[in-house]
């Protein structure tokens, strides 16, 4: 993986290797936290994450973030701060169309 990446692209690449999400959407939130605890002058610090995926049937709320956070590890170790998760089954995001 090549390091020219912005965080945001590793971030999906990542998740798509871990989960092969039916929907995903990555979004940096970094400039929202300046100045906050973890934020970096350089920003890709915190985002907005979704993901729809098959992998999250019969997972608990827990679970699902467990399969993200360890997707994510490198990242983590690498100055990624906060996460703002919202993790969905295929069916469950149907249900929010109807």
């Amino acid at each position: 993986m090549s390091s020219q990446l912005s965080r945001s692209d590793r971030i999906r690449n990542m998740i798509v290797r871990a989960l092969d999400p039916a929907l995903l959407d990555v979004r940096d939130d970094s400039s929202q936290h300046a100045g906050h605890a973890g934020a970096a002058p350089g920003g890709e610090t915190h985002y907005s994450v979704l993901v729809v995926s098959d992998r999250f049937v019969g997972q608990g709320r827990v679970a699902r973030h467990r399969l993200v956070n360890a997707a994510l590890e490198p990242e983590f170790a690498q100055g990624l701060h906060a996460l703002a998760l919202t993790l969905r089954t295929p069916d469950e995001q149907a249900a929010l169309r109807n």
